[in-house]
């Protein structure tokens, strides 16, 4: 007898309908599975057949031959286990056609029948609710994850029994509704402030900028001045995530098998930090069958990179395309895959080798500390908005007592600067101010008179590219934004070209 179920692939963060086709025929018993499947789906037959078993179900001492189809497409992973365990148990007519006709099943199967998360069911569950897939079944544990997704019939349950007796009517199942918890809230969970902060205004100024547009920003100090301390708290002053937002990024961390299981969503924007030694794979995504790396585990979020300069130039050149696009595509010989990668860099670097505590006590020569800075090249820095200087605080103000601005008022500032780009881009796909086009920078940046003779005068003198010209708009933009100004002064002008730094060292 032939039984049909569906499940479902990722490709990236794509999903496609699969199509598990069980057939059960007299014969000498085997099992057989294919269409292109890989090394776990294919070992899926000994845990299906100990699952069914130990679940007290007949398993049929026949032929079986599952076929996983499209067939040219390649398929990973053990979320098929499920839905060959109710295929085989349709086809020997112990699971009814009634329920299974729409339905979409992911899942994969312990030796004693329970049943185990899988990675990438949110992006599933929103494949089931544009496909008008009803219901969806996956583990209990991914219930939270897919019910978050309104409109999607989102079935947990923890054994094979379970999907049986649901299937079959036996048992009723009430749908999940993940609630996101903690979704929506700004970023406090280990307490992070820039209350803690001393001194710094001029790196503070530069952050709040930062995040008022979603600007990319370097700083540059001796070690030990607060660079990592300063970036740690940037993600505490951005605005809380959208639900469009938060279902985006979650989406990532689905398939990357990294969102917690006791909620639907991510509860604020992510804060990813990779070690300077992570390899290109790493950072921008790759592996035999691609997977996303941390720029889009990042996505809607903030990037940081410490001691940008360690980073190997491949790394640091793979940067610049996602930089520009907020997208990375990779390619591989199992598939393309594209992934989201909307991130803000904050990136921190010292100012030579060695990392000297000051220049006056700095053994490198200028030259050194030249070609060490070098590695950065244009190209890269002309994507980066911001160069602020961390410069060592004296040892008076580090034994003040008082902190600094707390995070709850710079971030209502930065909220109020949002509101009013999100007043300016409305009904377009742009946000904020550092993903303008082209086109709309200079519909939005319109200078007066002295605003555009300094522009002028810092792109002839720093020999700004076009691209850093543009992003030095953007910056004024923003800074004339959190003053709540309609038009560019060229006060505001003034205070973006000081944030060229590496421009004007060159």
């Amino acid at each position: 007898m032939l039984a049909r179920v569906r499940s479902a692939t990722l490709t990236g963060i794509e999903v496609a309908t699969v199509f598990v086709e069980v057939d059960v025929t007299p014969g000498l018993p085997s099992f057989t599975t294919v269409g292109l499947p890989d090394s776990t789906v294919r070992e899926s037959r000994d845990r299906v057949r100990a699952a069914i078993r130990n679940a007290a179900l007949e398993f049929p001492v026949d032929r079986i031959t599952v076929n996983l189809a499209p067939a040219d497409v390649r398929k990973e992973g053990a979320a098929f286990d499920l839905p060959t365990a109710i295929g085989i148990l349709c086809a020997t007519g112990l699971v009814k056609t009634g329920r299974l006709e729409r339905a979409l099943v992911v899942g994969e199967l312990s030796l004693d029948g329970s049943v185990r998360p899988v990675r990438g069911v949110l992006p599933v569950a929103l494949h089931a609710r544009r496909e008008g897939f009803a219901p969806l079944i996956v583990p209990v544990a991914n219930a939270a994850e897919a019910g978050v997704v309104s409109g999607v019939q989102a079935i947990g349950v923890a054994t094979l029994h379970d999907a049986v007796e649901f299937l079959n009517g036996e048992r009723e199942i009430a749908p999940a509704r993940g609630d996101g918890v903690g979704f929506g809230t700004p970023f406090d969970v280990e307490g992070l402030d820039f209350a803690d902060v001393k001194g710094h205004a001029h790196s503070k100024r530069g952050l709040e900028i930062a995040a008022a547009g979603a600007h990319n920003v370097l700083m540059i100090g001796p070690p030990g001045t607060g660079k990592t301390m300063l970036a740690r708290r940037v993600a505490s002053i951005l605005p809380p995530l959208s639900l469009e937002e938060a279902i985006e990024a979650s989406t990532v961390w689905s398939v990357a098998g990294l969102l917690p299981l006791e909620r639907g969503l991510l509860a604020a924007r992510p804060f990813r930090s990779p070690h300077h030694t992570t390899s290109e794979a790493g950072l921008i995504g790759g592996g035999g069958v691609p997977h996303p790396g941390e720029i889009s585990l990042a996505h809607h979020g903030v990037l940081f990179l410490d001691e940008l300069p360690e980073f190997s130039l491949r790394v640091l050149e793979a940067l610049r395309q996602p930089l520009e696009d907020a997208r990375v595509v990779v390619s591989r010989a199992a598939g393309t895959a594209s992934f989201p990668a909307s991130f803000q860099l904050v990136a921190a670097a010292n100012p030579c080798r060695r990392g000297c505590a000051s220049f006056a006590t700095c053994a490198c020569s200028p030259g050194d500390r030249a070609r060490y800075l070098g590695r950065l090249s244009q190209p890269l820095l002309d994507r980066i908005d911001l160069h602020l200087d961390v410069p060592a605080l004296p040892v008076a103000q580090l034994a003040e007592g008082a902190g600094g601005e707390p995070s709850a008022a710079i971030r209502a500032r930065v909220l109020a600067a949002r509101a009013h780009q999100t007043a300016r881009f409305v009904g377009t796909s742009t946000h904020v101010n550092a993903r303008m086009s082209g086109r709309q920078t200079r519909r939005h940046c319109v200078l007066s008179g002295e605003a555009a003779r300094l522009v002028g005068l810092a792109t002839t003198r720093l020999g700004l590219s076009a691209r850093a010209h543009d992003r030095l708009l953007r910056v004024a933009r923003t800074i004339a934004d959190l003053e709540g100004s309609d038009s560019i002064t060229p006060e505001h002008v003034s205070e973006a070209i000081q944030y060229r730094g590496l421009d004007r060292a060159r």
